[in-house]
């Protein structure tokens, strides 16, 4: 799996994984699963934020989606050290978005990142998956994805 090609094809390059900003750690492995913490969109270092359905149309929420996902992959490739082989499966994510009350496109948002675990997985990176509107997220961030991801012993 020669993820650094997939996203130099895609014009993507990966972030520094991002430190917690409380009380948690990025990802914990165990019994051959990842949990990568919720992790938030950046672009060009600053945090998106908004609401989608006021500040944000759909466009901009899926661009947050695939920045979250994007982060999700730093955090696993530092998982696993940048061993890619370990990496079996995309088992599920959690997208949660920062959504007005009349806003109801969660799904479509949730694609931005559905959709890059795919391109960089192949069918490894099709997986379950729930889209939640929530009032608020922290720090303002538009979108917030968590993950779990299959690996193999290292």
């Amino acid at each position: 799996m020669d993820i650094a090609a997939k996203l130099a094809e895609l014009g993507l390059d990966l972030p520094t994984p991002a430190a917690p900003v409380a009380a948690y750690v990025p990802v914990v492995e165990q019994g051959g699963l990842l949990h990568v913490s919720g992790q938030l969109p950046f672009r060009d270092g600053q945090l998106v934020t908004g609401r989608l359905g006021a500040d944000m149309d759909e466009a901009s929420g899926y661009d947050a989606a695939r920045r979250c996902a994007l982060m999700i992959v730093a955090q696993v490739g530092k998982a696993v050290g940048g061993d890619w082989s370990r990496v079996e499966r995309i088992v599920k994510l959690g997208v949660f978005v920062n959504s007005d009350p009349g806003f109801t496109q969660q799904p479509k948002v949730a694609n931005g990142a559905s959709e890059l675990m795919e391109s960089l997985f192949g069918e490894a990176g099709r997986h379950a998956r729930s889209a939640v509107g929530v009032p608020v997220l922290p720090l303002g961030a538009a979108v917030e994805v968590d993950a779990i991801v299959a690996v193999r012993p290292a």
